[in-house]
């Protein structure tokens, strides 16, 4: 086991920052902007039916999915199609499992407006 004081993980850590050509992170202009607006999803479970009511109150649009994730190992777990919504839009995406319903989830996915 090694054992390092804390001088001289300071010195180490002084010298990695100091070192010319050294990046610890990428610059701040090369990092991709996070995605700020998606549409809105709430989910209700009914029984072994799932249901996603998506809308997109926001100038950009969006692509959803539906994500289910079924209890039972032998009952197949359900992804729906995409469904696009533009600006000011709404979808209702549905699945079901044979039993119960362990887990439902969206997935969001920007569009790009030509």
């Amino acid at each position: 086991m090694i054992r390092c004081s804390a001088s001289v993980l300071a010195a180490l850590a002084t010298v990695l920052c100091a070192a010319p050509g050294v990046a610890l992170s990428a610059p701040l202009d090369d990092r991709p902007e996070p995605r700020k607006y998606k549409a809105y999803c709430h989910t209700v479970i009914d029984g072994s039916r799932a249901t996603a009511y998506c809308n997109n109150p926001y100038p950009g649009g969006d692509r959803v999915r539906l994500h289910i994730e079924c209890e039972r190992w032998w009952d197949l777990d359900v992804d729906s199609a995409p469904a696009r919504i533009d600006p000011a839009g709404y979808v209702e995406l549905t699945g079901r499992c044979w039993k119960e319903i362990r887990a439902v989830w969206v997935s969001h996915q920007p569009l790009a407006y030509p």
